[in-house]
């Protein structure tokens, strides 16, 4: 009896401490339980991986698919540049040893400029051989010369001499010509779709090697990062806006194609952020957009037709607090500080004035120039941009219709100096053995210009002012190096089939 009393009160005991561990467990690990599981329903970010009723994961990612589609459109690109002779025509402090062995070697021989060799990529945009590349691939960054001699060799090694079909500078993009028919090439994507997190491929020639395939994610769009500055012509703005990816890029890769995995273009591998000089983790593409907008001027009118807001800037991330507070910005937003606004410009005809705060254009919020001009930059003259800003703490949205830079700058400098002036056709500095220049169409009868004795036909070359001489090839360089300018400085410059010099003082007042 007493061993059934025994065997009874073990098994209660068993039975007791089972059932409260079991009620422990259940209750202690329901908090537990529902951290990182979906036992109580999916939170409202994972929306995205539903179709309305069911939990539907990513699909595996493929790219066999892309890569075979890319890699016959994406070329190597060599240039050269074959070794010249320039004349040392400034003298130099004389030595003992110049003394000594001037006579036997000369006092000013010529300096040879060694051959110069370099490799990148490009992207075939089309059957017929256009090709898409970097404007750093094909030009000296030294002196901004164009190599004199450029190969493009296809995936499967056949050979073409390319010529240069136009280049714009300000967005590093370059448009090559290849003859021949039926060639593979890439369609454009839309960079304006592209995601944080989205597979991208890289795909060009790094490092001399041959045709390579690397692959990241995007990690962000947008980027600035003031490299295009190295190459923009004085008077130009950099054009950035860049798609940042993890996808190793190398030397050699510059002009290459980031593509999504649907094997279509999105962007122009352009530039890496490489401390040591190789890949460190983050490369830089041109978004597709700017490129397919500036290939198409390239390709259709020979240069880029480009859009000018028409008002000087300052960006507010520039700004220190005092310089803040002394505008009257408001510290709570980011934005562009219009400093002053082109009279003959588009926004001043929309209504912007000076003291107005840019912050989206086309809407798009902008807190510096780059990304304010990355927006313009895939805009014609003639098109309409929406502009949001702020002024007197009031938000407003206007459209404003894009002029030609060139139009607006020679019409305030036409009206500064008292005249009509336009940029030199190339073709003719060509003919008059100059780099280029600003003819002077019409003079006042009451301007700076009449009153300097310039004539009529005049080619102003350069501006001489008190921190030294200024090359002038174009209007905007001439706007450019007269923008802060007063009291005496002189111009310098030739007459049409007369290749002596001629400066003239001009006096900007005060």
């Amino acid at each position: 009896m007493k061993f059934r009393q025994i065997l009874l009160t073990v098994a209660i005991s068993a039975a007791s401490a089972l059932g409260s561990i079991a009620l422990y467990n259940h209750f202690s690990n329901n908090k537990v339980a529902a951290i990182g599981s979906a036992q109580n329903g999916y939170p409202a970010n994972y929306a995205g991986y539903f179709d309305g009723k069911n939990f539907t994961p990513a699909d595996p990612i493929d790219f066999t698919k892309a890569s075979s589609t890319a890699v016959p459109a994406v070329v190597h690109i060599k240039t050269k540049i074959p070794a010249k002779k320039i004349s040392n025509d400034l003298p130099r402090r004389r030595s003992m040893l110049d003394d000594f062995f001037g006579d036997i070697f000369g006092d000013m021989g010529p300096n040879i400029v060694p051959e110069q060799r370099a490799s990148g990529s490009g992207v075939i945009i089309s059957e017929d051989g256009y090709i898409v590349t970097n404007n750093h691939v094909i030009t000296n960054e030294a002196n901004g010369n164009i190599a004199d001699e450029i190969t493009v060799t296809m995936h499967n090694r056949k050979t073409y001499k390319a010529r240069v079909i136009g280049r714009d500078p300000s967005s590093d993009i370059a448009v090559l010509k290849i003859d021949d028919k039926n060639l593979p090439y890439l369609i454009y994507g839309n960079s304006d779709q592209i995601k944080l997190g989205q597979w991208v491929l890289a795909i060009g020639y790094p490092l001399t090697l041959e045709t390579t395939v690397t692959a990241g994610i995007i990690s962000a769009t947008g980027r600035t990062i003031n490299i295009n500055s190295r190459q923009t012509k004085r008077g130009d703005t950099p054009v950035e806006s860049f798609i940042q990816t993890d996808a190793a890029v190398n030397q050699g890769n510059s002009g290459g194609a980031l593509v999504n995995t649907d094997g279509q273009l999105i962007g122009i591998n352009s530039a890496i952020l490489a401390p040591t000089g190789t890949y460190a983790g983050y490369s830089f593409a041109i978004p597709v957009n700017i490129v397919k907008k500036i290939v198409g001027d390239i390709i259709q009118y020979g240069d880029v037709q480009r859009g000018y807001l028409g008002v000087s800037y300052i960006p507010t991330d520039g700004l220190n607090e005092e310089q803040v507070k002394s505008l009257g910005i408001p510290t709570n937003i980011d934005g562009v500080y219009v400093s002053d606004v082109s009279p003959d410009g588009g926004a001043f005809s929309a209504g912007l004035k000076k003291g107005d705060l840019i912050t989206k254009v086309n809407n798009v919020s902008v807190t510096s120039g780059l990304q304010m001009s990355a927006q313009i930059a895939g805009f014609r003259p003639g098109d309409k941009v929406p502009v949001t800003y702020l002024r007197s703490g009031k938000e407003s949205t206007v459209d404003v219709i894009l002029k030609k830079k060139t139009d607006v700058v020679s019409n305030n400098i036409g009206t500064r100096l008292g005249g009509e002036l336009a940029t030199l056709d190339k073709a003719k500095a060509a003919r008059y053995g100059i780099e280029g220049g600003v003819v002077v169409n019409k003079i006042n009868t009451d301007g700076i210009l009449a009153r300097s004795r310039v004539q009529t036909g005049f080619i102003i070359t350069g501006l001489v002012t008190n921190e030294g001489e200024h090359e002038v090839s174009s209007v905007e360089e001439l706007g450019d190096a007269l923008q802060n300018l007063v009291g005496s400085v002189r111009i310098t410059g030739v007459y049409p089939g007369n290749p002596e010099p001629y400066t003239y003082p001009l006096n900007l007042g005060q």
